[in-house]
């Protein structure tokens, strides 16, 4: 069933530094998302995690040094795809790649992936989905097994599938998310894709290629070591939803899993990492 959501829109003066200080306390509440405005950010969250004070423990919101304002307004699901259609324009990832709607034109692009969001977050707007995005167009999936851990809309795993990927699992813990994913991968023609609802990934063999994870910083160090176990020997993992200072404790936590860190992408503050098994 598709979920209510709560949308939080902060402003912020001055920005720098402090947007980046707000959004990194801001993600240890469960924010699903953030997307980026001319003034400061939105942030959203599940409805049925939402709650009476729900900002008490940000800090900065009590500081003398910035001004943040913020209102708040609840997106009914069935409101949703107006909201998204209002804001959603094409995005283009290299000379190869565009991510847009069914109702945008064609671009003739080499990878055209079409996303309808829903109440899922993913549409390449936000620079980890870009930067990992990157990522899969650099690499060969040519019959390789891929895992995409917090699908959200699937738009990872569905590039994937473009490139020649013998098979796409994606995993999501929100049932609207898997839902959203299975219409995005049929939309886009993509039959060797199956999603699945979890928590985390459990596996006691090496079975993936390339696994992709965009998430965050403390569900990642929670779950990387299932990651290890679920890439074959020589499979490559990539890590993003997190900031450039996070970058030293994953990656000391990857190299104790014997996973080596050979690649790093920065984008507008956040980053991604590419390490190989």
């Amino acid at each position: 069933m598709a979920k209510a959501y709560v949308e939080y829109r902060f402003s912020i003066h001055p920005k720098s530094p402090w947007e980046e200080i707000l959004l990194a306390e801001l993600q240890e509440l469960p924010f699903e998302s953030f997307l980026e405005t001319e003034n400061g950010f939105n942030a959203y969250v599940s409805l049925d995690d939402h709650k009476e004070n729900f900002l008490e423990s940000i800090d900065l919101l009590h500081s003398n040094e910035v001004e943040v304002r913020f209102t708040t307004s609840e997106i009914a699901p069935e409101n949703w795809n107006a909201k998204w259609e209002s804001n959603f324009h094409p995005i283009f990832v290299g000379d190869t790649c565009v991510i847009r709607a069914e109702f945008h034109e064609k671009h003739g692009k080499l990878y055209e992936v079409i996303i309808n969001p829903k109440m899922s977050f993913g549409t390449g707007h936000h620079p980890t989905t870009h930067m990992m995005m990157e990522f899969v167009l650099e690499e060969t999936l040519v019959d390789k097994t891929i895992l995409d851990m917090g699908c959200g809309t699937g738009i990872l795993g569905i590039l994937a599938s473009k490139k020649g990927a013998l098979q796409v699992n994606a995993i999501d813990n929100d049932p609207w998310c898997v839902e959203n994913s299975i219409e995005n991968a049929q939309t886009n023609n993509c039959k060797n894709f199956l999603a699945k609802r979890a928590d985390s990934l459990k596996t006691n063999n090496s079975t993936y290629d390339f696994i992709f994870a965009n998430i965050n910083r403390n569900i990642l160090l929670e779950q990387v070591a299932s990651y290890a176990d679920g890439l074959i020997v020589g499979g490559s993992l990539f890590l993003s939803g997190f900031y450039k200072d996070d970058v030293e404790v994953l990656r000391e936590s990857c190299q104790n899993l014997n996973l080596t860190l050979v690649s790093i992408k920065e984008r507008e503050s956040w980053c991604a990492l590419k390490f190989i098994k």
